[in-house]
């Protein structure tokens, strides 16, 4: 299996177009500190779209509509994988208490970093896919196992504010918890020292990184010319700062994406092992030999895709477990800002934290008693009972109640 590639000019031409377009959202978006209203995120994530979708009209009009296809297909798979990025970049940014005129700043970051370190991954995938014949069977198992990790209960002690990048810049730099403004760097005690704004951001690249080892085999799985995958991960990301303020608030809804996206990279890595024996030349399989069995084309899995992505949040968004999901993950985020209450700049902030976490818990109280032994599983199963108990023992030291 090798990969095809475009002419040069393409290349620069389709450069030129992405990085003019973050430079645009920066100038003009990003560089001066504002919340965007839910009018202009819906605007903004609308023109995003329209471009990456003009874009595929254009492969399937001027070039082989076998390359439309599979752009397609890519842009949706990674579209997908990047809403439930969103998920984790909201814990992240709840924990650090990022205020939400700055959030922009701290979400374009996330982007441009994710760019790079999927493009890396992206040219390292195809070295291995035209140097090894067993490639494809690795990015399969990749993906077979990915599908069974979101399946499995979530780690209750797990905090990605807190992950293994951070905990060795705050051991070996100088940083400080309190904010100065959107500003990465500010002094302290006449020192300069590193302010919680650049900490998140080195949280977000680091799960960029984890993200980048799923996304990337999976549009592998979809098609193997680099030009198609880079392309459909580019435009993915584009539009996702503006997609996050747009469904914040109903980030939550999506209860059954995770099953949704386990069916799905779960699909492609059975695609990919298949058509790893169909084309086989790993020499204890099969002594070399290709094995004749059945393969997905292009427009089947594109198909399936499309398919299992809309049963999914049709059924996330009709489902009375969404509301409830949504109430339970609030009381988490909350009670996990708390627990972070280093990145308040005052002892008000720090209650006004507090009392947030305790009126989102009145809230799952409000429910009616038969939906309460759901509320007690979801709260398990997220960690939040936990979180929710330190934040209270904490609270009440802090207080002396």
């Amino acid at each position: 299996m090798t990969t095809t590639n475009m002419p040069p000019w393409v290349w620069a031409i389709t450069l030129v177009v992405i990085l003019g377009l973050l430079a645009f959202d920066f100038f003009f978006h990003v560089r001066k500190a504002h919340e965007p209203t839910l009018k202009e995120a819906a605007w903004w994530s609308a023109f995003y779209v329209g471009i990456a979708v003009v874009f595929g009209l254009i492969l399937l009009a001027v070039g082989d509509h076998h390359l439309g296809i599979e752009y397609f297909s890519g842009y949706i798979l990674e579209k997908a994988l990047s809403v439930d990025n969103l998920f984790v970049f909201l814990v992240i940014i709840s924990s650090f208490a990022v205020p939400r005129k700055d959030q922009q700043k701290v979400l374009l970051f996330g982007i441009v970093f994710a760019l790079i370190m999927r493009s890396l991954f992206i040219f390292a995938g195809m070295a291995l896919i035209d140097h090894f014949t067993w490639a494809f069977y690795l990015f399969g198992l990749i993906l077979l196992l990915t599908a069974g990790k979101l399946l499995a209960p979530e780690d209750e002690d797990h905090d990605d504010s807190n992950n293994f990048v951070i905990r060795l810049a705050k051991r070996f730099l100088r940083t400080t918890d309190h904010y100065d403004g959107d500003k990465l760097f500010t002094f302290e005690n006449g020192k300069r020292v590193l302010t919680p704004m650049l900490l998140v951001m080195v949280a977000i690249g680091g799960t960029d990184i984890l993200f980048a080892l799923d996304s990337i085999p999976a549009i592998y799985a979809v098609t193997t010319n680099v030009y198609i995958v880079f392309a459909a991960t580019a435009f993915s990301l584009m539009g996702l700062r503006q997609l996050y303020f747009l469904i914040d608030g109903l980030l939550d809804r999506l209860v059954y994406l995770k099953y949704g996206l386990a069916i799905i990279l779960g699909f492609i890595g059975v695609k990919l092992v298949l058509e790893a024996l169909h084309t086989n030349q790993v020499g204890f399989i099969n002594g070399g030999e290709p094995v004749h069995v059945y393969t997905f084309d292009p427009a089947h899995s594109l198909i399936v895709i499309i398919a299992v992505l809309t049963l999914t949040v049709i059924a996330s968004l009709v489902s009375p477990k969404g509301k409830v999901m949504t109430a339970v993950r609030s009381v988490e985020r909350n009670a996990h800002s708390y627990l972070h209450t280093e990145y308040h700049g005052d002892e008000g902030e720090r209650e006004e934290c507090f009392q947030k976490m305790v009126a989102s818990v009145e809230k799952l109280a409000a429910f009616d008693a038969a939906k309460q032994p759901q509320i007690e599983q979801m709260m398990e199963e997220t960690g939040a009972t936990l979180a929710v108990q330190k934040a209270e023992k904490l609270h009440a030291q802090a207080t002396g109640n």
